[in-house]
C-alpha cells in the first residue's frame, strides 16, 4: 500500500482493499418486491411491465447511433459498477432548457414551416399535432416529478471502473454530479493514461458526492490482472445502497437518466437499463417514443441499474460484464418507456 499525492491511499490490488462489513444482500426495506419473469411475461409479449404502460414489441431496428456493445471483457471504457454508501436518492432532473423539444416526438419544430395559408385542413392538423406534442411534454414532466418523489428515499449510487480515457471519464462523472443526486463510487485501476488523476481532482472537488478507491493493479482487458467480476464484487460489498447503477465512461448523461431506472426497479424489475438486446442477439436499442416499457432478455452495460441484493446473490466474481450480469439475474429486465437523456461519447 502506498501514499499518492494529497494523501491518497493506493492499494496494490483490488482484492487487497479491505471491506469492514461484508453485506449479505438482504432484501431491500424500501423497494417493492421484484416480479418473477413468469408472471410479468417475456420479451415481446406486449404485457404490461411498468405498472401503467403497455409493453411494446421490439422492431429489430438498430439504435440510431449504431449497435451498442453492452460492454465486454475486452476493450472496455471507463465504466463500471458499484456504489459508495447510502445515496440520497435517484437524483433531481436537470433544469436546462431544450432547444427543440417537439423533435423528440417526430415534429420538426421549425417556425419557418408555415404551410399553405389557405389549407384549413393542413392547418388544423398541425394545430392538433402541436397540441398532442405539448400534452405529451406535459405528461413527461409530470411523470418525471412523480418518479422523483417516489424514489427519493431509495438509496442509489452510480459507480465506475476508471480504466483510461481521462476526458471521457471527467465528462461522464461530472454529468452524474450535475444531473442527479446519486452518490458516486469509482475504482481507479492503475491510473491508465492519467484517468486516475482526473478522478482525484473530482473527488477532491466534490467530497460529498464522490467516494474513490485507487489500486496499482491494471484491468485484465488492458493487459493487467484485475478482472471485471472481481472489481464488481468488491464494489458491491463496499456498497450499502439499495439500487446499484453501473455506468461506463463511454456515455454521458444529458439529464436525469437515473430516476427512471430506479422507478422501473421499484415497479418490480430486477434490472433496468438504457438499451435492451434485440432477438438477433447483436442489436441494441432504446425504447421508441410511444412504444412503452420493454421486457428484454438482457440489458446493455453502458448504463444499467440493478437490485444490489440480487446482484450480490448471483456470484458476481464470475461475471464478465454488465450484460452478462443482467442476463443472469432472475426476474424482469426492463428498458423504461421514456427515452433516457444519455449520449454516447465513443464506441466501446
Amino acid at each position: 500500500m502506498t501514499e499518492a499525492p494529497h494523501h491518497v491511499t493506493v492499494w496494490p490490488t483490488v482484492r487487497s482493499i479491505p471491506v469492514s462489513a461484508v453485506t449479505d444482500g438482504a432484501p431491500s426495506r424500501r423497494l417493492r418486491p421484484p416480479r418473477p419473469q413468469d408472471i410479468a411475461g417475456g420479451t415481446g409479449t406486449g404485457r404490461d411491465t411498468s405498472g401503467s404502460v403497455a409493453t411494446g414489441v421490439g422492431t429489430g431496428r438498430a439504435h440510431p447511433a449504431g449497435p451498442g456493445t453492452g460492454g465486454g471483457s475486452g476493450g472496455k471504457g471507463s465504466g463500471g459498477a458499484g456504489s459508495g454508501g447510502a445515496g440520497s436518492g435517484a437524483g433531481e432532473a436537470g433544469t436546462g432548457a431544450r432547444g427543440n423539444p417537439a423533435a423528440e416526438f417526430g415534429f420538426s419544430g421549425d417556425p419557418a414551416q408555415h404551410g399553405v395559408p389557405d389549407d384549413d385542413l393542413l392547418h388544423a392538423q398541425r394545430v392538433w399535432d402541436g397540441t398532442l406534442a405539448t400534452n405529451r411534454l406535459d405528461a413527461l414532466g409530470v411523470n418525471a416529478e412523480r418518479q422523483r418523489v417516489r424514489t427519493e428515499d431509495i438509496a442509489t449510487t452510480v459507480g465506475f471502473l476508471v480504466d483510461g480515457h481521462p476526458e471521457d471519464t471527467r465528462r461522464a462523472l461530472q454529468s452524474v454530479i450535475d444531473h442527479t443526486a446519486a452518490h458516486i463510487l469509482a475504482l481507479d485501476l492503475g491510473d491508465v493514461d492519467g484517468a486516475g488523476t482526473v478522478l482525484r481532482e473530482l473527488a477532491a472537488r466534490h467530497p460529498e458526492r464522490v467516494t474513490a478507491w485507487y489500486v496499482e493493479e491494471q484491468p485484465e482487458w488492458r493487459g493487467g490482472t484485475a478482472t471485471w467480476g472481481e472489481c464488481l464484487a468488491k464494489l458491491l460489498h463496499l456498497d450499502t445502497a439499495e439500487v446499484f447503477v453501473l455506468m461506463e465512461g463511454s456515455v454521458v448523461l444529458e439529464g436525469d437518466a437515473i430516476t427512471p431506472l430506479v422507478a422501473a426497479i421499484d415497479d418490480g424489475a430486477v434490472a433496468a437499463g438504457w438499451t435492451g438486446q434485440e432477438p438477433d442477439g447483436r442489436t441494441w436499442r432504446e425504447t421508441d417514443p410511444g412504444e412503452g416499457a420493454r421486457d428484454v432478455s438482457a440489458l446493455g452495460g453502458e448504463l444499467l441499474a440493478v437490485r444490489r441484493s440480487a446482484a450480490l446473490g448471483d456470484d458476481p466474481e464470475q461475471t464478465r460484464d454488465g450484460t452478462e450480469l443482467s442476463r443472469n439475474l432472475g426476474g424482469v429486465r426492463v428498458v423504461p418507456a421514456d427515452r433516457l437523456p444519455v449520449r454516447r461519447q465513443r464506441a466501446t
